[in-house]
């Protein structure tokens, strides 16, 4: 059975030799309005004057954040590596960024009147301590607001390249697998209602946006080999999976060179009563 201790040691692991991997690939994704999932989830918080990042990385959300004048932001990571980054960021200098769980959330109560998490709750173990304690940290009439992982967009490259992830990983030892991460209830609509609701939560509001990655295959091929699998596969492993997903997504190059490529992340969010 996976505990939350070897989740967050395979993650902390994972983050110090990628520490900026999710903002790399998520910071080209675009929505059909043209926005990042970064800014939808900036703007679902907007007029929020206290804002709590939870699992803040390298702060690019943050960044984000800070575009509006007059905010008190705060973010907390396992990753000493993605902090740091974070720290050099001249728009966070009087930002609070901590070490840290969610599970035990270093500020005061009623600290914040939104919180956000961009990609990292469906990660976490614990989750109804993480909704006590995000519930804890926030005034009451709060906002949690929320980026999940939703998958390939069927038919496209990061759909393709999922099949061939499957395969590869199937033949593997454990060894060379990554651990269960996060609680699947994070995952869909009904199981954050079942996790929110008794941490004092109202409705999960819960909106699925497509996101377009597509580029250049390189490129494609970037975006798609930051997952966390590809974290314990060694290097002769990891390129023939490369070598198979360039001739697996020859077909949908296009005469410019683009490879299509896009993934659903679901935008939920939620008020404190």
């Amino acid at each position: 059975m996976t505990t939350t201790a070897s989740q967050e040691a395979f993650l902390q692991t994972f983050h110090a030799e990628h520490p900026s991997v999710t903002a790399e690939v998520f910071d080209r994704g675009r929505a059909s309005d043209g926005r990042t999932s970064y800014e939808i989830l900036r703007d679902r918080v907007t007029g929020s004057r206290r804002v709590l990042d939870l699992g803040c990385g390298d702060g690019l959300l943050l960044e984000y954040l800070a575009r509006e004048d007059g905010r008190q932001l705060a973010g907390v990571d396992l990753s000493p590596e993605s902090l740091a980054l974070a720290r050099r960021r001249p728009a966070l200098s009087d930002a609070r960024l901590e070490e840290g769980r969610a599970q035990e959330l270093p500020f005061a109560d009623d600290s914040f009147d939104a919180c956000v998490s961009h990609l990292a709750l469906m990660l976490m173990g614990e989750i109804e301590q993480v909704a006590a304690e995000v519930a804890r940290v926030l005034s009451p009439g709060g906002i949690l607001a929320c980026v999940v992982g939703g998958g390939a967009v069927g038919g496209e490259a990061y759909d393709r390249f999922l099949g061939l992830l499957r395969s590869t990983v199937a033949k593997l030892p454990a060894t060379q697998r990554i651990p269960a991460l996060g609680d699947g209830r994070a995952r869909s609509r009904n199981g954050l209602d079942s996790v929110l609701g008794p941490a004092g939560f109202g409705a999960v509001d819960w909106e699925t946006v497509p996101l377009d990655l597509s580029g250049p295959v390189g490129q494609v091929w970037t975006t798609v080999s930051g997952m966390y699998d590809l974290g314990p596969l060694d290097r002769s492993t990891v390129e023939r999976l490369r070598e198979a997903f360039l001739a697996e997504v020859t077909d949908l190059t296009t005469p410019d060179g683009r490879v299509p490529c896009a993934v659903k992340v679901h935008v939920a969010t939620a008020r404190l009563r």
